[in-house]
């Protein structure tokens, strides 16, 4: 009788859900069958979901809803706290299962290469949102000392930084914000919050409904310019073309022509300036300096020549996310991803490394919302089954799901599973019922897994 499709998953983010999602959609699931196993570095699932998104977004949490949907069902494990490649290598993997999908994100800050980016009060955005989301690898505190701050940026990572900077700690505090983040952010001083974008509003990349949402703090006042409202035709055409934009700029045009407020944290928002130097004293941040910029024609802008210095006590880089390097697979420099064809590893011989394959972030790249990455794991598990119904998968050695268990407990790893994620919940909700909250989320590695059961 044959045995199902054995297929390992390295990353239980989005984008590793759903290429479970599609293997159990497949016809390869009704016969022989599949039995898919996620390794996850950290002890719970869902990635960014849980380590990416602000605490104040719960409707995005909400997708986790649908994400359990797939984790429940009988054919997947999981296996947290298991790390590629320290406690199991690709070679390991191979000799386990059929094929290895690695769906590993991008957690790390795109590098920003201005003057004075390393001075002291300079920060990655990811590193920052790390620290509130309670993410275990990163440390306790935050210095938040600075009344006045900068954000570069103009994603929506840019606006969930502004925004929690801008908020108050008491407003925060019925989200499931850990204890030492809402200590963090009572101590905040920042009073003005700037965030910076190099082309114009109908370039910014903010979704509509993240940005709508900013105004509705009682302690945020939003301010835009009106000079900074400006289009070309290249600009009326995004416009015209994408309705995601237009509503944003229509957003941006109605905050630039009313009066400002009384609310007492202001959060301005600035369009045509491009960061080219972060100023210090004393290896302190001390400043910003920016170039006008003017628009083009098409869209894209160039410099004007005209600089301006602004007095800042902190700035935080948000221009993207940058996936890790793989151990053991070719590896992209510049775009930070692993070279593919239709979700297959691509070797520098330009031959498809057997039955490697990638998903997600690490594939092309962190762009795109989540509804990007379900078309991905689509294709990638496409090319997964027509390489097993051709005969070009590596058959593994020992392809009883017990094996990855007995070899771990070998290892004295120590893992969580699925049934895990639901002590863990249960723990996590009960520390926030006291306090009228949903939960609130443990940040240290150990209580993680001692509430898990690992």
């Amino acid at each position: 009788m044959p045995r199902p499709l054995r297929v390992a998953i390295v990353g239980a983010g989005p984008a590793g859900i759903y290429a479970a999602d599609a293997l159990l959609k497949s016809a390869v699931a009704v016969d022989p069958g599949v039995s898919i196993d996620l390794f996850e570095r950290m002890p719970a699932p869902f990635g960014l979901i849980r380590y990416g998104v602000a605490p104040d977004h719960p409707r995005i949490k909400g997708i986790i809803t649908a994400l359990h949907q797939v984790l429940d069902k009988p054919q997947i494990r999981l296996f947290g706290n298991v790390d590629y490649p320290n406690d199991i290598s690709l070679d390991d993997l191979r000799s386990f299962y059929d094929g290895v999908i690695f769906s590993t994100g991008a957690t790390a800050d795109r590098a920003l290469d201005i003057p004075g980016i390393d001075l002291d009060g300079s920060h990655g955005a990811a590193d920052f949102v790390s620290w509130y989301d309670g993410h275990p690898d990163v440390p306790r505190t935050w210095p938040l000392e600075a009344e006045k701050v900068a954000v570069l940026g103009v994603g929506n990572v840019a606006l969930d930084v502004a925004r929690i900077l801008a908020k108050t700690a008491e407003e925060l505090l019925p989200t499931e914000i850990p204890p030492n983040v809402h200590e963090g952010l009572k101590a905040n001083k920042a009073l003005e919050v700037h965030v910076f974008g190099r082309r114009g509003p109908a370039q910014a990349k903010f979704s509509p409904m993240e940005l709508r949402e900013l105004d509705h703090s009682p302690n945020i006042e939003v301010i835009v310019d009106p000079e900074d409202i400006d289009y070309d035709e290249g600009s009326i055409a995004t416009r015209r073309g994408n309705k995601q934009a237009d509503m944003v700029a229509k957003t941006l045009e109605n905050w630039a022509i009313r009066d400002v407020g009384d609310r007492p944290h202001k959060l301005f928002l600035h369009f045509f300036e491009s960061p080219v130097e972060i100023l210090g004293e004393d290896g302190k941040v001390v400043g910003l300096r920016t170039e006008r910029t003017a628009l083009d024609g098409t869209g894209n802008v160039k410099g004007t020549g005209e600089f301006k210095d602004w007095d800042l006590g902190a700035v935080y880089r948000a221009v993207g996310y940058l996936s890790d390097e793989l151990p053991k697979l070719p590896w992209d420099i510049a775009s930070g991803t692993v070279p593919d064809k239709a979700g297959r590893v691509i070797e520098e011989s330009g031959e498809h490394m057997p039955s490697t394959y990638v998903t997600g972030w690490i594939r092309r790249g962190p762009v795109g919302l989540i509804g990007h990455t379900k078309g991905d794991a689509n294709e990638t598990v496409a090319s997964l089954i027509d390489d097993h119904e051709n005969g070009r998968l590596l058959t593994p050695e020992a392809p009883a799901p017990e094996a990855v268990e007995a070899f771990l407990a070998e290892r004295n790893v120590r893992f969580t599973t699925w049934e895990g994620w639901y002590r863990l919940d249960a723990a996590e909700k009960a520390l926030g019922e006291p306090q009228g909250r949903e939960r609130v989320k443990l940040v240290e590695r150990e209580d993680m897994l001692d509430a898990s059961g690992a």
